[in-house]
């Protein structure tokens, strides 16, 4: 979700010296670029030696850096690339994700219910942390062209319009791609959530669809989705519902820091460019 703090405007960083930039770009984007890197990797080290990378050469290139695009979304490009140069395409991995149809629960009279937010029992804090783990499978399951813009919008928390920016890619195809992404985390999730009755779309599939597509618009701007009294009904509702618990647990996982060992190696890679000139 792109909150009031993201959307402050940054310091003018091209401006600044490498020195004060990229410790700035480590605390604001560091826990991200790590939560995105074990999305990719699969093991700790090779996330810390990846994102490690990314910002020894960040710091490099510092220089090269004008100002034109935000520095988060430069950043970002910087790890796209070391992505595709350190880790190729895992041998066997689908292409695509199942069809629209596959990944709604049409006709189905039962569904995976998810606790109201402000649920803080003792219950709905272990159904979420078991979602919270059917999700991490999930988006390591997704084919890389689905995980990669699922992960930098829903985890770096970058704009469809940067994640178009970072990938080389026209806006319609992140959307296209961000919204089978999510229905199929969504699917996933929701096998771990309590299932309940319920019943039956009260209007047509075509009407769901198009509440559907206005639900994905909302969670593509990081904004709440009030829609009209009356207009939802319980399957749609609680369909949305799973959607929202993503996007939650997403951002829970973004808004963790930078960890020590990152720090840490990164304080002794840097002070060794300077000592060395670099």
């Amino acid at each position: 979700m792109e909150t009031d703090a993201q959307n402050e405007p940054a310091p003018p960083l091209a401006t600044e010296p490498r020195e004060t930039a990229v410790p700035y770009l480590l605390e604001r984007e560091g826990g991200k670029l790590h939560q995105l890197a074990l999305r990719f990797c699969g093991d700790r080290e090779e996330a810390l030696d990846l994102v490690q990378e990314v910002f020894l050469q960040a710091w490099r290139d510092w220089r090269g850096f004008d100002g034109r695009s935000k520095p988060s979304t430069w950043l970002y490009a910087i790890a796209w690339r070391t992505c595709q140069r350190m880790h190729r395409r895992r041998v066997g991995e689908p292409e695509h994700v199942e069809s629209l149809e596959q990944l709604l629960p049409f006709g189905e009279d039962q569904l995976g219910c998810a606790p109201a937010p402000d649920d803080g029992s003792p219950y709905a804090q272990a159904v979420r942390h078991e979602a919270r783990e059917r999700m991490e499978a999930a988006i390591v399951a997704l084919p890389d062209d689905f995980r990669v813009p699922f992960v930098l919008k829903e985890i770096a928390e970058l704009s469809v319009q940067e994640v178009a920016q970072v990938l080389g890619l026209a806006e319609n195809t992140v959307k296209t791609r961000l919204h089978r992404a999510r229905l199929r985390v969504r699917k996933q999730v929701e096998e771990a959530l309590p299932r309940r009755p319920v019943p039956p779309p009260r209007f047509d599939e075509r009407m769901c669809l198009d509440l559907l597509d206005a639900k994905q618009e909302a969670l593509d701007r990081g904004v709440p989705y009030a829609f009209p009294e009356g207009l939802v009904c319980q399957f749609c509702a609680e369909l949305f519902g799973t959607m929202d618990l993503v996007q939650r647990s997403c951002a829970e996982l973004a808004a963790q820091g930078p960890p020590a060992e990152l720090r840490r190696r990164l304080g002794a890679v840097l002070a060794a460019e300077r000592a060395s000139g670099g």
